[in-house]
């Protein structure tokens, strides 16, 4: 499952670079540039790991990261600052940040130290480019699926749920869980909306829409892709 990362860095330089290199090694990246739009972000999308700075305008990162614990408090935090001193380091701690990151600081370092806070070793984050079931093929990197009735052109959910589906296949996966991972809401308007989505993928990919064998519906939960 791609990880989801609330970048919260008002300096340009660093915010761009961080959030370029992130995506390239396979999160996906929500960036702000200061501490109220971070709180308003967080209230309304979930996230796995919140990559936060202290120096920031409008709310300062003590205040957000406090905020945060109190609303969520298994909510993963790293604090990148350029507040090195002992004290800093432990009151950042103190206040509930999972880590803490002196800058300036080393992307290799970061992915790390974000792979141990997420559970995962620096292979989790890439995948093959290409997907292959029965007479359909993937292609995570232009956004394009060869099927028995041609090439079609898929759009960023599209793929995304495909590859929720690849990533967990012969596996139930919840709605829930679906609409989280792929839309980033804690909660959605609608279910519904999965479900509408999964139709559109046995359009495109089943023989028979009407019979699936690839995408197959489990009642009340969810779905499972069988391959």
């Amino acid at each position: 499952m791609q990880h989801r990362i609330l970048l919260v860095e008002d300096e340009d330089g660093i915010r761009k670079l961080v959030e370029l290199n992130l995506e390239l090694e396979g999160y996906e990246i929500k960036s702000v540039a200061n501490g109220k739009d971070a709180l308003q972000v967080f209230s309304k999308e979930h996230f796995d790991l919140i990559l936060l700075d202290l120096m920031i305008p409008e709310v300062d990162g003590l205040k957000v990261l406090e905020k945060i614990k109190l609303d969520k408090p298994q909510q993963k935090v790293i604090i990148i600052s350029a507040k090195d001193s002992p004290s800093d380091r432990v009151n950042g701690l103190k206040k509930g940040a999972d880590d803490y990151i002196n800058k300036p600081f080393n992307l290799e370092e970061l992915y790390i130290r974000m792979g141990k806070l997420l559970g995962q070793t620096r292979q989790d984050t890439s995948f093959a480019e290409t997907f292959s079931f029965g007479k359909n093929t993937i292609d995570f990197s232009s956004y394009t699926a060869l099927t028995e009735k041609g090439q079609l052109k898929l759009t960023n959910k599209e793929i995304k749920l495909i590859k929720l589906f690849v990533d967990n296949k012969n596996e139930v996966i919840a709605r829930d869980t679906m609409l989280k991972a792929v839309w980033g809401y804690d909660v959605y308007p609608s279910t519904r909306t999965i479900d509408n989505f999964v139709m559109s993928l046995r359009k495109y990919f089943e023989e028979d829409p009407r019979k699936p064998k690839y995408f197959i519906s489990v009642r009340g939960v969810g779905y499972k892709f069988t391959v």
